[in-house]
């Protein structure tokens, strides 16, 4: 479906005094409501494609990791502070999409220091430090879904 083809169905929905319409086809689902306001909103979804790789016989791997090696990069992850989504909603590296991301990995960052904005109902909360340290890797991918609890940084406080 086209943007195009998108624009002149939310103009048909809000002229109609429909308050909500819901189109589901093979890789998309859209869905638009209209408020007392007049506003609209229109959420699309494409549905994602697993690809599985084929990997021949001779190219798979032939040792697997050894369990020193995985204790290890255990005690390696636990040495470090990890910031967890205090709500559900919408993950967002910047304040907006014409600025600059709140943090980068590598960046030095003190307690109360913003890393992030969740959006959640239309509210964007801000989600700040508990602790002073160094970036060390960002677990979730811009404008993703979060649940409670899901870690989102990881922080080296030494």
């Amino acid at each position: 479906m086209r943007i195009k083809e998108i624009q002149n169905l939310i103009k048909f929905v809000a002229k109609s005094g429909v308050s909500e319409v819901k189109l589901e086809m093979e890789k998309l689902k859209l869905t638009i409501k209209t408020g007392p306001s007049g506003t609209q909103t229109v959420v699309q979804q494409a549905t994602p494609v697993v690809q599985t790789p084929v990997i021949a016989e001779s190219q798979k791997p032939t040792t697997l990791p050894s369990e020193k090696q995985q204790e290890s990069a255990l005690e390696a992850e636990s040495k470090y502070f990890t910031i967890k989504s205090p709500i559900i909603g919408t993950f967002y590296r910047k304040p907006s999409p014409d600025k600059p991301v709140f943090v980068e990995i590598g960046d030095s960052i003190s307690e109360g220091s913003v890393l992030c904005v969740i959006e959640a109902m239309k509210l964007f909360n801000e989600i700040e430090s508990e602790v002073s340290g160094k970036i060390v890797k960002v677990l979730v991918e811009d404008s993703m879904p979060v649940e409670f609890d899901q870690p989102l940084f990881l922080i080296d406080p030494s």
